[in-house]
């Protein structure tokens, strides 16, 4: 009877032994334990804005050190559902918005209202550029009551810059649900950067913003 019982036993550790091993590379990704992919997830904040355009507001987030993730969309309206066809004919009160995720550590809520204000046209709150609509009208979208504050300050210090003669226009509202764009339209400067470029010289905004900020 010992040569069975130590069959059985041999065959249990080695069931044990393999389930271990499943187990620690369940726990694996890329090289990075899960629960460390978990703790960075949980850091990761979200800014919402709303600059005309979403092609246009991507590139000048996903550039900047510390942006995980951008998703455009549409924000703003009251109906649970929005695309593009419902947003564009303007009868859903969406906005087209983009969602920035983003890790505090290596970039702030400020430099990103930084990057908004310069990538949009402030004195303008009824459309930007090119494209007119409520559904091109810009807006900062805060998610708690610090990016509220942060958003007002930064408006105030653009206004006393001097750098606009007329008022900076856009709102500052609180957060709404963000739908996601059709697949088409996210990374569209990656996707179809010729008609991308074309577009955003097209529209009037990149001549603005050369001459508005330069090199600054």
């Amino acid at each position: 009877m010992k040569a069975p019982r130590r069959a059985r036993a041999l065959a249990a550790a080695s069931i044990a032994l393999l389930f271990a091993a499943c187990a620690d590379e369940a726990h694996k990704g890329d090289g990075v334990p899960m629960e460390t992919t978990r703790t960075k997830e949980a850091t990761l904040q979200t800014a919402i804005f709303a600059g005309g355009c979403f092609w246009c507001m991507e590139p000048p987030f996903d550039e900047l050190e510390g942006v995980v993730e951008t998703v455009v969309g549409y924000t703003g309206g009251k109906a649970e559902t929005a695309t593009y066809e419902q947003v564009s004919a303007g009868g859903t009160r969406h906005v087209e918005a983009v969602r920035v995720r983003y890790d505090p550590r290596r970039t702030t809520y400020e430099q990103l209202l930084d990057i908004f204000w310069r990538s949009i046209d402030p004195t303008d709150g009824s459309g930007q550029f090119a494209d007119r609509g409520s559904q091109y009208q810009p807006g900062i979208y805060y998610l708690d009551e610090e990016q509220r504050r942060l958003a007002e300050e930064s408006k105030k210090r653009l206004q006393s810059s001097g750098r606009f003669e007329q008022s900076i226009a856009v709102p500052i509202l609180p957060a709404r649900a963000l739908y996601p764009a059709e697949g088409y339209h996210q990374d569209y400067y990656r996707k179809d950067p010729a008609r991308y470029y074309r577009y955003r010289s097209g529209s009037g905004r990149a001549g603005f913003l050369d001459k508005t900020w330069g090199s600054d």
